[in-house]
């Protein structure tokens, strides 16, 4: 932890050194880089071979665990990870903070593992920052290329409730629950410092548990067309990282966390967990005055439901991103691998996602 926060004070070179004694996250020989996402675990697939696991937020239902063995579960959790050999990086989510579970002590867990490339690169302060906001540089399958390819964005959308905290009436302390501006700040300087050192604008992915205002004024607005989005869309509405009034003000928290992603060159897309009921992706290029975004847009994409925890019946997946080096910047594929092996809702993410035509998704339970 403490080399960390040394790489943030001494800047985002430093940074880039520091991060490479952790495993280095490579390209494939044949130009690939391939990303499953497990969201919503609440507390699991062989098909895929992925070179990175996200495991995004909600990895334990807080408020059912005792404060003596609450972070004991990331054991159980990794455990199908630690025996393949994958590496994995986290995210944490709105149920990961609650009376007896804090943060910190799943980050603390988490480390107990080489394969655990979750990092903390925001220092603390009470609870306004959150803990797993970091990123991580994907580099050329060729070890002599040392400019990032891609650069994978991992910010904590916070929530729940503080730790071992009750107020003057003896109920337990809420958190707010959206990215907060000093993380903002932080991602917006740290981005400009990787672009500006290695003189490029480097492709990114984002992941955050908690999505943002966006996603429920297009739900609520233009609506999801199910050739167009394809996925399910059963939260309706979605809860988001803030209130909101259901149109396109954006008076939510989120705001600046909204900017600073649509403003942000290069960021391909953004995966968010939390609505159990949702999988679906769009684009959001709508120009936005009274936020004063200038940004050419950006795809936000759900992942899916995919632990035995948590509400809802719908059938279990793990969504999987597709990187190209040789496409890198221009597409991406997506799609989730559901539990039973078949594949649901594949997409191109890409200058014509949103008017390209898809089939309908079914809606399974199990």
């Amino acid at each position: 932890m403490a080399l960390i926060f040394l790489a943030l004070a001494v800047g985002v070179g430093r940074a880039m050194a520091l991060a490479i004694r952790e495993p280095i996250l490579r390209f494939t020989d044949n130009g690939t880089f391939q990303i499953a996402v497990f969201s919503d675990l609440h507390y699991g697939e062989d098909i895929e071979h992925p070179q990175l696991v996200v495991i995004n937020g909600d990895l334990i239902t807080g408020e059912n665990t005792y404060k003596h063995n609450s972070s004991d579960y990331v054991d159980r959790i990794v455990a199908p990870l630690v025996n393949r050999s994958l590496l994995w990086a986290s995210t944490y989510g709105n149920h990961d903070s609650e009376f007896n579970l804090s943060r910190q002590e799943i980050f603390a867990r988490e480390k107990r593992y080489p394969n655990s490339l979750t990092q903390s690169m925001v220092p603390m302060h009470s609870y306004s920052s959150g803990v797993s906001n970091y990123y991580l540089p994907v580099y050329s399958a060729n070890k002599s290329d040392m400019t990032p390819k891609a650069i994978l964005w991992f910010f904590d959308s916070r929530g729940g409730n503080e730790f071992q905290t009750v107020d003057e009436d003896g109920k337990v302390v809420a958190i707010n629950n959206y990215v907060d501006s000093s993380v903002v700040n932080w991602f917006t300087t740290a981005r400009d410092k990787l672009n500006d050192l290695h003189n490029t604008t480097i492709p990114s992915l984002a992941f955050f548990h908690i999505p943002v205002t966006a996603m429920l004024a297009f739900q609520q607005g233009p609506g999801v067309n199910p050739h167009k989005e394809p996925g399910i869309n059963d939260d309706d509405p979605l809860d988001e990282q803030g209130p909101s009034d259901g149109s396109f003000n954006y008076k939510g928290q989120d705001k600046p966390f909204m900017k600073a992603l649509v403003e942000t060159k290069g960021l391909m897309a953004t995966f968010s967990g939390h609505d159990h009921g949702d999988d679906w992706c769009f684009k959001w290029n709508k120009t936005l005055p009274e936020m004063d975004i200038k940004g050419d847009g950006v795809v936000l994409c759900f992942d899916r439901h995919s632990g035995y925890g948590g509400y809802g019946t719908w059938t279990r997946g793990s969504r999987q991103i597709l990187l190209d080096e040789r496409t890198l910047g221009s597409q991406t594929e997506t799609w989730v691998r559901l539990e039973q092996g078949n594949i649901s809702g594949a997409v191109v993410l890409n200058s014509t996602y949103g008017e390209d035509y898809y089939p309908v998704v079914l809606d399974t339970h199990t």
